[in-house]
């Protein structure tokens, strides 16, 4: 079974997120979405909230759960099976980061390897922090994020 993690902070959901995954869809039998407590930041919404909107968005898609976990990715995906570990690349600069990361993964576990999508050119704008400042000074987010997530902050 080829079980695949997709880890981030997701804060908020974005259409960017939702489109890496639904391309991931035909490529995984199980894709985790693993939504990363990191303790270097402090997240606008709460991790139940955005476990909840992925819950929302993919309720007909039985191979896409939404989990929320913290310490190492590489022990997250040894937990629950994933031998992929998923990560969308919007510019070059995201993919030098990412590289690194996935060397070091690679270098923790030689088993689990890291597969990159590239965003659709309509969302590469698309990023958590500049929706997060859109929010905060009262802007309208709505181009940037799925049905769920502007249903749930008009509450």
């Amino acid at each position: 079974m080829r079980i695949c993690l997709f880890p981030g902070t997701f804060d908020p959901v974005t259409l960017g997120h939702i489109d890496i995954i639904n391309r991931a869809l035909p490529l995984f039998d199980q894709i985790y979405i693993g939504i990363g407590i990191n303790a270097a930041k402090s997240p606008m919404f709460s991790p139940e909230q955005r476990m909840e909107w992925f819950k929302e968005i993919y309720h007909d898609e039985p191979k896409v759960k939404s989990v929320v976990y913290e310490g190492l990715t590489i022990n997250y995906c040894k937990e629950i099976g994933a031998k992929f570990i998923l990560r969308g690349i919007r510019y070059v600069s995201d993919f030098e980061y990412e590289k690194t990361i996935a060397d070091a993964n690679r270098t923790l576990d030689k088993n689990i390897e890291t597969i990159f999508l590239t965003g659709e050119p309509k969302y590469t704008s698309v990023a958590s922090t500049i929706v997060r400042d859109i929010l905060r000074n009262g802007g309208d987010a709505s181009p940037f994020l799925p049905e769920a997530v502007i249903r749930s902050l008009h509450k």
